[in-house]
């Protein structure tokens, strides 16, 4: 899932021809406020990461960027009356016509291995402001080189855009681990001439140049040490979560089994745009937070409000998305 949202230079340009226009002292002042806003803007740039605890591993989210998207209702609940997906959005506090939506990777440090879990867009969505897991690596100590697994939930641009820099391995150092069934499908020439044909161009450029150092799995089966993939299909037909468990604390990497906080979770059954079997979908999305809700463990969503991480509780037919506070601190 992703847009773009950029300044208008059509903003900047008539704002510099009032500040010409304007008297000194006005000029001064607004000079002034112009430094104050660029700071403003340069810190809201930087690295957003979120660091913290299960037993012995130490996981980092890190927010690969963010966008504004228009009309929720013609994403999440597109099976429903728009007036009904709107009446959900207010009664949580959200506005009817537009949201955000976010893209955290994370990093397990294991103390034997790091392992990146999703790669963000990469350097194609830099020029949206997106792009950023590099950055945000960087800020949390590590190097690109550091990592040693980088597992996929599954193979959409935005969770694999950041495999490759300038034609080369991005993290040279690392294996790979995705699902036999996900990169059947997105690798097959199948996929030519119909909707997913530009899915399959990206993995010819971004998965399968890394195949002959990747392991394919299946429901079941490891990671890493500590660290289980299970089969959750529909978003994609080989997507997949990752269970992962120290020291007798649990969480789970859910990729995009749920997209949206409220519309995803509070009512599961509601049809996803992007969800290539609905149905499917939706049955994974009950199963595992269920098992989530049931078990009390914590889940890190790709695209859950930053840092991705909390809990869910039952509540009516779906799920109340419950964010972390400071359960893993103490």
């Amino acid at each position: 899932m992703a847009a773009s949202l950029g300044m208008k230079r059509r903003t900047l340009i008539v704002a510099g021809i009032g500040l010409l226009a304007a008297p000194a002292i006005l000029r001064a002042t607004a000079s002034t406020a112009a430094s104050r806003e660029t700071s403003n803007m340069s810190a809201m740039m930087l690295p957003e990461i979120n660091q913290f605890k299960l037993g012995s591993f130490k996981i980092t989210a890190i927010r690969d960027g963010g966008n504004v998207l228009d009309k929720p209702f013609e994403t999440f609940g597109t099976n429903q009356d728009p007036e009904t997906v709107k009446k959900l959005l207010t009664d949580n506090f959200l506005p009817t016509e537009k949201f955000v939506n976010s893209y955290s990777p994370a990093l397990i440090d294991t103390g034997s291995d790091v392992i990146l879990v999703d790669t963000g867009f990469g350097a194609a969505g830099r020029e949206r402001g997106l792009g950023k897991l590099q950055d945000g690596l960087k800020a949390a100590g590590y190097a690109a080189d550091d990592v040693t697994v980088v597992a996929l939930t599954h193979l959409h641009g935005d969770h694999i855009g950041g495999l490759m820099e300038n034609g080369a391995p991005a993290f040279k150092n690392a294996r790979y681990v995705a699902g036999q069934a996900e990169y059947d499908f997105w690798s097959s020439k199948a996929r030519e001439g119909t909707p997913a044909e530009g899915g399959h161009k990206a993995v010819l450029a971004n998965v399968v140049p890394l195949a002959d150092k990747t392991t394919f799995i299946k429901d079941g089966d490891p990671v890493a040490s500590g660290i289980t993939a299970v089969l959750a299909p529909g978003h994609t037909p080989g997507h997949m979560v990752f269970h992962a468990e120290s020291d007798g604390k649990r969480i789970v990497l859910t990729g995009d089994t749920a997209n949206h906080y409220i519309l995803s979770l509070l009512h599961p059954e509601w049809e996803v745009r992007f969800d290539m079997d609905k149905a499917q979908a939706a049955a994974s999305r009950k199963k595992v937070f269920d098992m989530i809700a049931t078990d009390k463990i914590a889940f890190l969503g790709y695209h859950m409000p930053f840092p991705a991480v909390g809990f869910a509780e039952k509540e009516g037919t779906g799920y109340r998305f419950v964010p972390k506070t400071y359960q893993f601190d103490i």
